[in-house]
Parts: C-alpha cells; structure tokens; sequence
C-alpha cells in the first residue's frame, strides 16, 4: 500500500550539513490515520480516518517541542479536530493514533467561539508555549490566536481577536527585550498582519501587489532581522526588515530575492545558523539556501511519491 504521511524531523542541522542530512522514518500509516475521540456518549472511541481519497487527509503544520509533535489538520467534512499530537518516538511498531489537542473539549465547530475551531500556523517561543492560529468562522465574525504552555500542563489561553475572520496562514514570532510580536501571513490579501503580545494589538501592514504565502525568520543572534516570505501569486522569495514592522509601520516595501525555480513556496523555516529551508506546492522535496551568500537553492531531501503538500519541522 501506499503510504498516506511520514513524519520528518530536522535536528538543528547547519548550513554545512544540510545537503549531507540523513533520515529516518519515524511512522507510517499504510492505509489510515486514527484519532482517540470521544464519542457523544463520551466514552473513547477510535476514529479511522481513510486513505482511499489522499487529498482528505491534509497535514497543514508541524511543530516539535520534547517528546511530542504537534500537526494541524485541514477541517474537511468528518475531520473532527484540527489540531492533534502524537510522541516522537513509540515502543509500539504500530503507528500512534492522533490525539486531540490539548483537549477534545477545547475543539469545536463554526460559532463555538471560545473553542479552536480551524487551527493554521504553529510555532514554538522560547519559554515553550506553542502559538496556534485560529481561521474561526463567518458565526463568530473573528479570527483568533491560541497559546498552550507545554511546559505547564498545557495550560491553553485566548490570547488575542483580531477583527476579521479567515485568511490566516502562517506566523513566525519575534522575541525581542521590549516584547514579543508575531507576524502573520493571510492568502489572498496584500498585507501581512503584526501582532504585539504585551500591547495586545494587532495591525495590518500593507505590501501593495504582492500576496504572500509562506514567511520564515532571521535567526535571533543575526540582527538586523529580515522577515522573508514566500508569494501567494507568482514564485518570488521577498524580504522585509523586521525593524521596520516593529515600529508600527502600516505599509512594507518588499524587496524580491529572487525567485524558486520549480514552484511556489508553501511553508517556509529558518534553522539558528541562517539556512532558509522551503516545501513547495505539489512538489516533493524540500530546498535550501544559505541566506549568508547570495541567493542559490539547493535540493535537500526528497522523498519517494509526488506530495500535494510536504509538512515538516525544525527540532532545535
């Protein structure tokens, strides 16, 4: 049988050994993914997920932090939740079943408001509280973003409304002495959004004809930091001083890198030495380049069928 998803992990590799990488597969699912849900009696069940139609099962985001990673799921009809975790590592040969995170309790459907309804980006901060998008719903009128400290029973707060529903994409955060932002990707629009944690303000920022898609990062120690990100509309690789967006600045003027060769960016990542690596739509491998040196892609890892959309993440 055809495998439906394999899990990747990227272990902090550096820019000098990131075409030399080795990989092992952790899971495999031959033929459908399972998820312990309750049922409406509330006691656990287990729901099967097929693999006859591959493009039913859509793994969006991946995130890693210890022994657990974390994968949003698109919300098709019968997907009941869209964000699950499952361990790294299992002393089973069978593959885990998804579970529900952080709780089934906490997921609901359209106009359950305080509920993660269409989760999208993940990211980890440095004090292990993983950052969850939420798309929410036309009954609720708002967009939102969640946090669950991992690092304290995963405890889960509403942290921020925005005041427009659906578009989000993608976020990547900026941890700096005067305060955390998050910056934000929306298909379809051209703007990023901006987010200050300790304001609790959220902003557009205009980038007049160009739509973004995917975004990644600089790394922390590397200031000034550059936001990059990926077009919605076209193969272009662009660029954004951070500085500039944490000023409060309400219109950006992206500067093109160059551009992809093969096929639109769909998810972006950044390790702590500078290496951009990006997965692209209907594509299956992920690139790299060295954002040190002039802009040259590289072929990273391939994997072994066609993908509609290849998910992975850093563990660094």
């Amino acid at each position: 049988m055809t495998p439906i998803f394999v899990a990747i992990f990227l272990l902090g590799l550096s820019s000098q050994m990131a075409t030399a990488a080795n990989f092992t597969l952790v899971y495999e699912w031959p033929d459908k993914w399972e998820c312990e849900c309750p049922s409406e009696a509330n006691s656990t069940k287990v729901l099967s997920i097929e693999s006859s139609n591959p493009g039913y099962i859509d793994p969006q985001f991946m995130a890693v932090y210890g022994s657990r990673i974390f994968i949003i799921l698109e919300k098709h009809v019968g997907i009941p939740v869209s964000l699950v975790s499952l361990p790294t590592s299992s002393a089973s040969p069978a593959p885990p079943k998804l579970t529900p995170f952080p709780s089934w309790d906490m997921h609901g459907n359209d106009g359950d408001c305080d509920k993660i309804e269409s989760s999208r980006g993940l990211e980890v901060d440095s004090v292990g509280k993983l950052w969850v998008l939420d798309n929410g719903s036309s009954k609720c009128n708002y967009s939102k973003i969640w946090s669950i400290d991992l690092a304290n029973n995963d405890q889960t707060k509403l942290i921020h409304r925005f005041p427009f529903y659906g578009h989000l994409n993608d976020l990547v955060l900026d941890e700096t002495p005067n305060g955390t932002f998050a910056y934000i990707t929306r298909w379809f629009e051209q703007n990023i959004v901006v987010f200050s944690l300790e304001r609790n303000q959220s902003w557009t920022v205009d980038t007049p004809g160009i739509m973004f898609f995917s975004i990644a990062i600089s790394p922390m120690n590397q200031e000034p930091r550059q936001l990059y990100l990926g077009g919605w509309n076209s193969k272009g690789l662009y660029s954004i001083s951070v500085a500039a967006l944490r000023n409060g600045t309400l219109t950006a003027n992206p500067k093109l890198i160059g551009n992809w060769t093969t096929s639109k960016s769909y998810r972006m990542l950044m390790d702590k030495h500078g290496t951009l690596f990006s997965a692209f739509w209907y594509k299956n491998y992920v690139k790299s380049w060295n954002t040190s040196q002039p802009f040259l892609e590289r072929r990273f890892i391939k994997v072994g069928r066609h993908q509609y959309k290849m998910s992975f993440s850093l563990n660094i």
